[in-house]
């Protein structure tokens, strides 16, 4: 069994790479500010705790109530960079604002730093369990 058959791992793999090609994204929009037309893009968010949770047990999550939100679990999908346009648009079509680009790049380095704490710990915690006692 590889590491990437225990599920965690699987998903923080998969979370890295999401965010590894948002920041790619990112990076194109900074790199276009200045191109006539360019519309500003991004990446559709990943799924939610419960998709990840269908997909790996393969169970549907039950609503015991109306008031529950239902669930939206599909089939997963690669990334997508869809049109998301900023804040302004000038004159020329350019709707990329460094400023908010700047933005999503910090948060999605703030997020790629704690998976890959997250991702250490559960490292840690393997090797701690393979020890052999009083080892």
């Amino acid at each position: 069994m590889g590491i990437d058959d225990i599920p965690l791992f699987s998903s923080l793999r998969g979370r890295l790479g999401w965010l590894a090609e948002r920041q790619r994204v990112v990076a194109q929009n900074v790199a276009n500010a200045d191109t006539p037309g360019y519309a500003a893009r991004d990446l559709a968010r990943p799924a939610d705790f419960s998709e990840s949770l269908n997909r790996a047990r393969g169970v549907e999550l039950a609503r015991t109530s109306a008031t529950h939100l239902p669930s939206s679990a599909g089939p997963p999908s690669r990334f997508i960079a869809e049109a998301s346009p900023d804040s302004e648009t000038t004159p020329d079509g350019n709707s990329v604002v460094v400023e908010e680009q700047m933005l999503r790049m910090a948060e999605s380095r703030m997020e790629y730093d704690a998976a890959i704490g997250f991702y250490q710990k559960s490292l840690n915690m393997l090797r701690l369990a393979a020890r052999k006692p009083g080892g």
